[in-house]
């Protein structure tokens, strides 16, 4: 009985226009990428277990994909009663093994060392709407410098890349130790993780669902009241009164002596006031202090960025990243600060294709099509398809000869814009027919220098 053919639920398969689509956000993304000085990198898609956990908390270490020993080790492994069965996993994100490379590296790049990558991460993640198990991630690092100049700099870098894709977002900012000064002034040091982690979750439960998440989680009852108070007080990010939220951290902070909370404010000023006086543009209206803004992962020390479209229904991030202080530091390499951000690049191509911002002309890499009349006119063509090509226009020529209806259906479902006839009667004139697809005009005749000019 043959296999009925499926993939393995939260993977998908692209075919050839979904892929000219991924393409063309790949390459915006790292068209960008170049023209602010990042370097090329890729790393193996396993890496050591131990390389990757620890650095994601608790639930990021669940979502990990381990790879099973193979033959006479997993053998062995069973029969010992180990609990180790794997000693390797796919990647879970680009950063963690961008910081391993680093150490690996050190003596032979020069720092501040910027890079980008674009390559495939998997989660062992329950699949929905958005949210896979195989997906890219296109990011970008700066490290080796503790420069606020590098988080300005990457918040201009996500706007001109969603500028480019014609997508209107919204970038949402926060600072890490903001969130670590409501740790200590919420009374809850001993289990700061936990707490950020269920604050993290806000924008999914909404206000209710964290202090039911804290009950569950055994906080004190003062705690909730005084988080939900907090989040009462709160004017939402887009208000023009929106700046005040600032002013009332920064009042609770002096009010209760939490250094860490004020420095976090003070970073986070700094970043808004060099957006503000020219470094980016429209800041006012696109990038927002965000309080509620956590971002789960814990190798987080600095500020945090999110980036969520303002159009289409698809509302989780589809960009984000922030400052780390010393995720090297766990390799080895001690008081390497970097910071950087990922482009969900599977998320932006939902939002893209929702909202109907991918370029019309990306139907086909083709864009002419000559019609195959016979072996002859097949052999003239030849010499003309070498000629567009060296022009730099992608064209090919149909390989059969067979009906024209048929060749012309061929270029319409492959969304070829423009078919070349030559049948006898050009071959004779040096001319060529120019048909443009979905136009009723038989087309116009031209020479080679004529049909190039026109389609370049």
């Amino acid at each position: 009985m043959a296999t009925k053919p499926s993939i393995p639920k939260g993977t998908r398969d692209f075919g050839p226009v979904e892929m000219l689509r991924r393409k063309y956000i790949f390459g915006t993304i790292e068209r960008v990428f170049q023209k602010y000085g990042y370097l090329p990198l890729e790393t193996p898609a396993m890496e050591n277990l131990d390389t990757l956990t620890g650095k994601y908390g608790e639930e990021g270490d669940r979502l990990i994909f381990k790879i099973l020993k193979r033959g006479a080790e997993l053998e062995r492994a069973v029969q010992d009663g180990s609990k180790s069965l794997a000693a390797e996993a796919l990647r879970y994100d680009l950063t963690v093994p961008f910081a391993r490379y680093v150490v690996q590296n050190q003596n032979e790049l020069a720092f501040p060392f910027k890079r980008y990558q674009i390559q495939p991460v998997w989660r062992a993640d329950r699949p929905q709407k958005g949210r896979y198990r195989e997906f890219y991630q296109c990011d970008a690092d700066v490290i080796g410098s503790t420069s606020l100049l590098n988080e300005v700099e990457l918040v201009c870098l996500m706007q001109e890349v969603f500028d480019a894709l014609a997508l209107k977002v919204k970038v949402h900012v926060n600072n890490r130790k903001i969130l670590l000064g409501l740790v200590e002034l919420f009374n809850v040091s001993d289990r700061a993780t936990e707490f950020i982690t269920i604050m993290d979750k806000r924008d999914k439960v909404g206000v209710e669902g964290v202090a039911e998440e804290l009950r569950k989680n055994n906080f004190s009852s003062k705690v909730v009241d005084d988080l939900t108070a907090f989040y009462g007080r709160i004017i939402p990010m887009e208000d023009e009164r929106g700046p005040q939220n600032h002013r009332m951290l920064s009042t609770m902070f002096e009010e209760a002596g939490v250094a860490v909370g004020l420095q976090g404010l003070k970073e986070l000023g700094d970043v808004f006031y060099a957006l503000a006086n020219g470094a980016t543009k429209a800041v006012d209206n696109r990038v927002f202090h965000d309080l509620t803004l956590a971002r789960g992962l814990d190798y987080y020390t600095g500020a945090i960025f999110e980036v969520k479209a303002a159009e289409g229904t698809l509302h989780s991030s589809i960009c984000g990243g922030g400052r780390y202080d010393d995720l090297t530091g766990v390799f080895g390499l001690k008081g390497m600060s970097g910071v950087g951000i990922s482009f969900g690049a599977d998320r932006i191509y939902d939002v893209l294709l929702e909202t109907n911002k991918f370029p019309t002309e990306l139907g086909s890499s083709t864009k002419l099509l000559f019609a195959n009349f016979g072996e002859k006119e097949a052999m003239h063509c030849l010499k003309l398809l070498r000629q567009v090509r060296e022009a730099g226009i992608a064209s090919e020529l149909y390989p059969d000869q067979v009906k024209l209806p048929k060749q012309f259906t061929y270029a319409e479902k492959k969304g070829i814009p423009y078919v070349a006839i030559v049948g006898e009667t050009e071959m004779n004139a040096g001319l060529v027919t120019l048909k443009k697809m979905g136009a009723n005009e038989k087309g116009d005749a031209m020479t080679m220098d004529e049909l190039i000019q026109r389609l370049k």
